[in-house]
């Protein structure tokens, strides 16, 4: 669980470093099959990760507007204000906790029971599937985008022989 958030924080890191080279009016224009733009679509990826971990501690959740974010550096600086919580929920995480229960009422009056496991693998299949619409449209714009690869991101400890 651990290795896939961190990778997802190091891709979202060379993200954030790719916008660095692209207009801020490119980064805010809205685009097709998104939340919105590229960086309303980092905005909503790091808003979403420290939402659902919030709910899982039985702490208060609420939307920050992207309206009070429109650049890259408000951005990060309310990724830098969630990633301690987030951070340390994960890097606590451990067997014990994965089938611990969780209750959600739907808008439509359903109440739907989902296990903690299944909601931190939702977490990072969530950043997953918007960081392939960052890679689209950054062909879009002509430029190569960040590389999805997990290996070689020094992710996972490699075995000493004995």
């Amino acid at each position: 669980m651990q290795t896939f958030f961190r990778y997802n924080w190091q891709v979202r890191e060379d993200w954030y470093r790719w916008c660095e080279e692209v207009a801020e009016e490119e980064l805010l224009l809205n685009r097709t099959g998104g939340v919105g733009g590229i960086l309303e679509t980092l905005f909503h990826i790091v808003d979403v990760e420290w939402s659902w971990i919030r709910v899982l501690q039985g702490k208060s959740d609420f939307q920050e507007d992207f309206e009070e974010y429109k650049s890259l550096k408000r951005v990060r600086e309310l990724e830098a204000k969630f990633k301690a919580e987030v951070e340390e929920f994960v890097l606590n995480w451990n067997e014990s906790m994965e089938n611990n229960l969780f209750q959600d009422t739907m808008p439509d009056g359903r109440v739907v029971t989902d296990t903690w496991g299944e909601v931190m693998r939702h977490v990072i299949a969530h950043e997953i599937h918007h960081i392939g619409q960052l890679s689209i449209w950054a062909r879009e714009l002509g430029k190569k985008p960040v590389s999805a690869n997990l290996i070689g991101r020094g992710l996972a400890p490699i075995p000493q022989k004995k």
